[in-house]
């Protein structure tokens, strides 16, 4: 893992702090594993995550409106090759009920963007690749309430 904090972006409305938000955001470097039979044409998992809705401020949006904008700041701020990131969105499980019987799972979105002049654009959702959602979820799963 290289990074793990609650991270912050500016939005794009100026004064009106249009967009503006934070997430629970992680950055793995595939490269940096034992694993070195595995080449990773995107070696970089960028993971973001919405805070609780009791910790998000008003205003504030979620990572999926925001995908690509998070994307476009993460990549400048990080210097990262957008070639060379995966945007992961994760979901974290959630258990519900009385006794907290019932249980929705963890999801794991992959997010592909049409990249232009250094910025992330026309958001695309799928499921992430099973290898790297076990990955994901392996690292995650110890995480008292997942955030």
């Amino acid at each position: 893992m290289v990074y793990d904090d609650i991270f912050e972006w500016e939005g794009w409305g100026g004064q009106l702090k249009l967009a503006n938000g934070r997430c629970r955001l992680r950055i793995y470097d595939l490269n940096r594993s034992d694993n070195l039979d595995v080449i990773h044409l995107r070696p970089i998992l960028v993971v973001a995550s919405d805070l609780p809705r009791e910790g998000m401020l008003k205003g504030e949006v979620s990572v999926r409106s925001a995908a690509g904008h998070i994307a476009t700041v993460i990549s400048r701020k990080f210097h990262i090759d957008p070639a060379r990131m995966q945007f992961v969105e994760y979901i974290p499980r959630e258990t519900y009920g009385k006794n907290n019987e019932y249980v929705i799972e963890a999801v794991f979105d992959a997010v592909d963007f049409s990249w232009q002049d250094g910025l992330a654009l026309f958001p695309r959702t799928k499921a992430l690749e099973p290898s790297l959602a076990a990955f994901l979820k392996e690292e995650l799963e110890g995480e008292t309430g997942g955030h």
